[in-house]
């Protein structure tokens, strides 16, 4: 192959292709009109001699060979983002740029107000854009068209940067005046009704129900490993919600401990250590590649990492 023959923006064309396996989405990314996108892709078969899309009954599919080269071609561009992207630094102090996080409401609960503190003092004219999990997929992530994803994940595409926020382990929450408060035995905890809140806020889990336990999540999977099951009463996708329920007198939630402990001031509910071992699991916080070396990105990454440590110190503190 020689190189002097290669057409760059063909590189970008096979990049968006790869992401959006659909010529006139990839068309439409790119803002060129459809016919110029399928020209090409005809050049990039030429070029690469294989047919790198392919048609199926679920729409174009990448082959092996250009499942190979996808990783390359990012590498390649992304060096070339970095070789030509002005070395400016981002003035947080001045600028006006809007940030957009997707994360649960148990992420909103427990990180969102330090960062706003943060930004109040050091970047007060950025504007935070908050998206539920289930606004958005990782596809748009991918795209970078979300700058971030805090939350916690059974998995995620190989090709996002991620980093560990902090580890959190399980509390219940149940209301003052629950006859089971004061006897909070593993028999009582399994005679009453439960919340169930979403593992992730991922998706909305359409048809779940209490006998599809491993899609429930970490508790009832705790619980299986003891052969041991829950009466589910209810579903829903928000830690905020769940707390509320935990005031009715029959029910129990079994949330996140850092969720839990913001309702501590709160006289009509109880926090008690869950009667089994549940494993602690990890907030993450993760982004698009294409977001990796920009500056404002590099800066609110930094931010954030080190607000979730002094919520831990704060936290360690208390325990």
């Amino acid at each position: 192959m020689n190189l002097e023959r290669i057409d760059l923006n063909l590189l970008v064309y096979l990049d968006v292709l790869l992401r959006e396996r659909n010529v006139t989405r990839s068309a439409s990314v790119l803002s060129i009109t459809q016919p110029a996108m399928s020209n090409g892709l005809r050049r990039l078969r030429e070029t690469f001699d294989d047919p790198l899309l392919v048609r199926s009954s679920e729409g174009m599919m990448p082959t092996e060979r250009a499942q190979e080269l996808q990783p390359l071609i990012r590498q390649v561009l992304a060096t070339i983002e970095r070789a030509v992207e002005p070395n400016t630094e981002f003035d947080a102090s001045s600028s006006d740029r809007v940030f957009r996080i997707m994360t649960s409401d148990y992420g909103e609960s427990t990180l969102l107000p330090r960062l706003l503190e943060r930004l109040r003092d050091e970047a007060p004219e950025v504007v935070l854009d908050i998206l539920t999990p289930s606004d958005m997929s990782f596809l748009e992530v991918e795209r970078g068209q979300v700058d971030l994803v805090i939350n916690r994940f059974d998995s995620m595409p190989q090709s996002f940067h991620q980093v560990t926020l902090w580890r959190d382990s399980f509390s219940c929450l149940l209301s003052a005046e629950n006859p089971i408060v004061d006897r909070f035995s593993l028999d009582a905890y399994l005679q009453a009704n439960h919340v169930w809140v979403s593992k992730t806020g991922m998706g909305a889990g359409m048809g779940i129900t209490p006998k599809d336990t491993k899609r429930l999540g970490w508790v009832d999977e705790a619980l299986q490993r003891i052969g041991r099951q829950r009466h589910i009463t209810v579903f829903t996708r928000h830690y905020q919600s769940a707390a509320l329920l935990a005031q009715q007198k029959s029910l129990v939630v079994t949330i996140p401990t850092k969720a839990a402990v913001a309702q501590e001031g709160n006289p009509n509910l109880v926090i008690k250590e869950p009667p089994f071992e549940i494993a602690p699991f990890e907030l993450k916080m993760a982004w698009s590649p294409l977001l990796q070396h920009n500056s404002a990105h590099k800066w609110i990454r930094r931010l954030i990492v080190e607000v979730a440590k002094a919520v831990e110190e704060e936290a360690a503190g208390n325990a």
